[in-house]
């Protein structure tokens, strides 16, 4: 393991304590900064979608491109928003309310054979704020994904060192958050070779409170 257990509930509980109370629940964050990699090498970055084993203490919003049963499945899965091909349309052609509709949304899903007329018609909107949907098979019932990705956040790199990804919220289990952040740190691990040389450091803080270095 890249970090203990008994390090992360050591800097959780030591972030949450120096939080001051606010009018809003504050989101626990950790910031990762990596070293001794080469980011302008597309092969070096990190893009994952991870599942946390205890949620984020509140759910994402997801959105489903989908027709037919699909859709309707979608809806009966409780998604968020389900954009048929006939909306798909409407909105590439009103870039701000696509705009709108893309940031109101965590993850998209969409059925396999939509896949080329979202990228066509909404690649351009997507593609920049890591939105563009997974594919599922046509037909498939979208409720399993949807669940999964209520339960996720995705790391992204680009071309920066340091990635930030939320891990719960102030009111949650310190040890909860703790397990989150470890698979979160499990990327790390399995995306490089010697993980152990490529991390440099590791903080956690809750929204407006002081960061606590962990590693």
């Amino acid at each position: 393991m890249l970090v203990q257990k008994a390090e992360l509930l050591n800097a959780i509980n030591e972030a949450l304590a120096k939080a001051k109370d606010r009018k809003f629940t504050e989101t626990v964050e950790m910031a990762v900064n990596l070293r001794n990699i080469d980011m302008k090498k597309p092969e070096n970055r990190i893009d994952a979608i991870v599942s946390l084993p205890n949620g984020l203490g509140k759910p994402r919003k997801i959105g489903v491109f989908a027709r037919g049963e699909t859709a309707i499945k979608a809806k009966n899965a409780m998604a968020d928003l389900v954009i048929t091909p006939e909306e798909i349309n409407s909105l590439s052609e009103d870039k701000r309310r696509a705009r709108k509709v893309v940031n109101s949304v965590d993850f998209f899903i969409a059925e396999a054979p939509l896949m080329p007329e979202i990228g066509k018609k909404l690649g351009a909107i997507l593609g920049p704020r890591g939105k563009i949907p997974q594919p599922i098979p046509p037909l498939s019932d979208p409720k399993p994904f949807i669940d999964r990705l209520r339960n996720s956040v995705r790391i992204r790199t680009r071309d920066k060192m340091t990635f930030h990804v939320p891990i719960g919220i102030k009111k949650m289990k310190a040890e909860d958050i703790a397990d989150n952040a470890l698979e979160v740190l499990k990327v790390v691990e399995n995306k490089y070779e010697n993980p152990s040389l490529v991390l440099k450091s590791v903080y956690v803080k809750t929204t407006m409170g002081p960061a606590v270095r962990v590693v």
